[in-house]
């Protein structure tokens, strides 16, 4: 299970006659993973199904205006499969493990079945597909350090039913992560996390809007161990550097439990 609280500036189309957008976002989700198994190496599905309830604010055409909103988000569907470096286990064969260099891929889609207005510009659902292809590299150093980094691009069909009729287009949205991690000891791990991404134009109507994304955020990361099957996680984000959009503050907490075969 996953709860998280986003608030801050929201960066809206420039076609629009809407300023001093904001808003604050609370995303409520359940999460199933499964482990895989291909080649010998490990791999994982995970499934999302989101809930959320949106307040936002701003001005149209220079009056101030609210709305708020609640229902199911777009689900995600998440395969990443290890290439090279990360054996399918048993979990008795875990504490024996040691990391080196792992390389892998993933792949995330999202759903258009969220909810949706087309008569109103903030909604949870986004009304179009979207894929994201993935890969990435894990590098262990000595006992406590890891190092990794991922590069990807989300790609977008149009929206075709946006503001009552029109078709908004979105161009793909360039990625890549970093993160390094001390592991304290077994079940307890921190880490610092960065990203960056670039692209994302979007138009409406094939009129090219100025919202080209250019953006950095940086994070904190920490998990810990209850006990063998549960874990839990606490995670914060806030821009770094934003040229459009993103200057806003992300908190999550996630609980984790693992049921398997010995």
């Amino acid at each position: 299970m996953n709860v998280s609280r986003s608030s801050g500036d929201v960066a809206v189309d420039p076609s629009l006659p809407i300023q001093n957008a904001s808003a604050t976002v609370y995303l409520e989700a359940i999460a199933y993973s499964r482990a895989l198994k291909a080649w010998g190496q490990s791999g994982i599905m995970n499934l999302l199904l989101p809930y959320a309830q949106v307040s936002a604010s701003g001005n149209v055409f220079g009056q101030p205006r609210n709305r708020s909103v609640s229902g199911l988000g777009d689900p995600a569907l998440r395969v990443a499969m290890n290439l090279y470096g990360a054996p399918a286990l048993l979990p008795k064969d875990f504490p024996a493990y040691r990391q080196q260099t792992i390389i892998g891929v993933g792949l995330l889609a999202t759903a258009p079945v969220g909810q949706y207005d087309s008569s109103k510009l903030i909604n949870i659902g986004t009304n179009r597909w979207s894929f994201k292809p993935e890969a990435g590299v894990s590098v262990a150093s000595g006992k406590h350090w890891t190092f990794e980094s991922i590069a990807g691009a989300t790609f977008y069909t149009d929206n075709d039913n946006f503001l009552n009729g029109n078709t908004r287009s979105q161009k793909p949205l360039f990625a890549l992560q970093g993160h390094i991690i001390y592991n304290v000891g077994p079940g307890f791990w921190f880490a610092a996390d960065g990203t960056y991404y670039v692209g994302g134009r979007t138009s409406v109507n094939g009129k090219v809007d100025n919202d080209l994304q250019q953006n950095t955020r940086g994070g904190l990361t920490v998990s810990k161990a209850v006990d063998t099957r549960n874990s839990i996680k606490f995670n914060y984000s806030n821009g770094v550097t934003a040229r459009t959009g993103t200057s806003f503050q992300t908190v999550t907490v996630v609980w984790q439990y693992a049921w398997f075969n010995q």
